[in-house]
């Protein structure tokens, strides 16, 4: 199994604490990166091949995680000379496997990579989603109004949604369409998938995960690590 890893983001929302270090490479508790957490997991879970994205102090990253050896990995790097999106790095990657992971590198889950992998090559699909359910709470009174009048209101209401947790299985023919070079997101691809009428894959998750993208998630991160290690590293840390 392969997993492509995108590391190549600077990391902006997260400042300071990525002004010398890219977010991959934040710690996490007294003795892993989050990077070091993932590459772990995959290696667990019988991944024996990485491709890591990289970009922003992209060598930082080449540095502290080298060829993969000391987990068990196989790992190569693709750079970004500028800025491709959540999906523009694949198109240039060359022997790519017919079904691979695609995941963020900033993200802290007890999902199993492998098992959504299975199942996307199980289902046949072009392109299978982890999905989490968020909830949204507003905090003050919704009002809907016409032609100047209100015509309904709802008290502090709450909404529930399926977000994208940032990790995907996808099939090699999904990219044969789109040139190397091209910035490509992955709402583009989605929003293509369905315009053809081919409707990705959810792969409902309801375990933990956690998108470390501000100060806020990565204290909080920090703060549940000690608890969280076993779901996360089991035997492996």
């Amino acid at each position: 199994m392969h997993a492509v890893i995108m590391a190549g983001g600077k990391g902006v929302r997260l400042r300071p604490y990525t002004s010398t270090l890219p977010k991959p490479l934040v710690p996490i508790g007294d003795r892993y990166s989050i990077l070091e957490i993932v590459l772990r997991q995959l290696a667990s879970q019988g991944f024996g091949s990485v491709t890591l994205a990289i970009g922003h102090l992209g060598h930082l990253i080449r540095s502290y995680v080298g060829d993969g050896e000391r987990w068990g990995l196989k790992v190569g790097y693709t750079d970004e000379e500028s800025p491709l999106g959540t999906v523009g790095p694949l198109l240039g990657m060359r022997e790519l496997p017919e079904d691979f992971l695609v995941m963020n590198g900033d993200i802290l889950t007890d999902l199993s990579f492998a098992g959504l992998l299975e199942a996307h090559r199980s289902d046949g699909a072009r392109l299978t989603v982890a999905t989490y359910r968020r909830e949204v709470k507003i905090d003050f009174g919704v009002l809907t109004a016409a032609d100047g009048r209100i015509t309904e209101f709802t008290e502090k209401p709450v909404f529930d949604y399926r977000v994208s947790m940032g990790v995907y299985g996808l099939s090699r023919e999904v990219l044969d369409r789109y040139p190397p070079g091209l910035p490509l997101g992955f709402d583009e691809l989605v929003l293509d998938l369905l315009a053809e009428g081919c409707n990705p894959v959810d792969h409902a998750f309801d375990g933990y995960w956690l998108d470390i993208g501000r100060p806020d998630d990565y204290d909080r991160a920090n703060a549940e690590f000690s608890t969280l290690q076993p779901a996360l590293l089991g035997g492996t840390g």
